[in-house]
């Protein structure tokens, strides 16, 4: 007969399976500190050396890391997402960006449709209120708060997507993101008009996610990236012009001063 009797799980595993859970949707970010031990015990309702032997266990299995004196972390394991020579790669080329923004479309639009059907009313105040923070910092000329934002906004959606697959995958892509490592976001908030009409886009996500309109969410979406991705594009080849341009200036003046002039 294929039944094993019933054991009681023991309490430090019962804790492992807690903080796992919470790493695994989101909940608990990479470079979290947790709480200090004492505090940690009264809240799992165990008792120390439970929580001592349960840290143990997460730390063997990578999750969790410990600072001398500081206190015990999340470990970063979004960090090994990409290796360091990949991520200079992406780095040097072009392409890599505008790659990386088609699979972003792809993959954003895909997180917006199901967030309009998956997500509780919870998740989508949650994205309400980061445009609301959105249309507050609208009227201050802060590229750095605006650029954070927007990422938030971003994440806020595929988490209410509630595929826990795809939110550490899109997390690990926005960390290269914030690295600079795919493109400046700052540049793309310099000009009120651009800065504005990129609010404009954020709103109509979500006037169709609260809609529950997941079509809408998603074409929405994909022409809020199409727009990125067009402006990028205008920059580089922009900054391809003015190297031309700079090089037909050098020969002028040496063909000029070759003819004595």
């Amino acid at each position: 007969m294929p039944f094993r009797p019933v054991v009681s799980e023991k309490l430090s595993i019962a804790v492992v399976h807690q903080i796992e859970g919470l790493i695994l949707r989101g909940i608990l970010l990479p470079g979290e500190r947790l709480p200090a031990e004492r505090e940690l015990a009264e809240r799992l309702c165990v008792s120390r050396p439970s929580l001592r032997e349960a840290i143990g266990l997460l730390q063997e299995k990578g999750l969790l890391s410990t600072k001398a004196g500081a206190g015990v972390y999340v470990a970063d394991v979004l960090g090994s997402a990409f290796s360091p020579a990949l991520v200079q790669l992406f780095a040097r080329h072009d392409k890599a960006m505008f790659d990386y923004l088609s699979f972003r479309r792809d993959m954003e639009g895909l997180a917006a449709e199901r967030a309009a059907r998956l997500a509780s009313d919870t998740d989508l105040r949650v994205v309400q209120e980061i445009l609301d923070q959105m249309e507050i910092a609208h009227g201050k000329r802060n590229p750095e708060n605006d650029a954070h934002l927007d990422a938030k906004f971003h994440m806020a959606i595929i988490e209410a997507s509630h595929n826990v697959v795809m939110l550490h995958m899109m997390r690990s892509m926005y960390q290269l993101l914030r690295e600079g490592v795919f493109y400046n976001r700052q540049v793309m908030f310099k000009q009120r008009t651009t800065r504005g009409v990129l609010l404009d886009q954020h709103r109509a996500i979500n006037v169709a996610l609260q809609a529950r309109d997941g079509a809408g969410a998603r074409a929405a979406v994909a022409a809020h990236l199409d727009y990125i991705e067009t402006s990028l594009r205008d920059d580089v080849r922009a900054a391809e012009n003015e190297e031309t341009a700079q090089q037909r200036l050098d020969h002028v003046k040496e063909t000029g001063r070759g003819t004595g002039r």
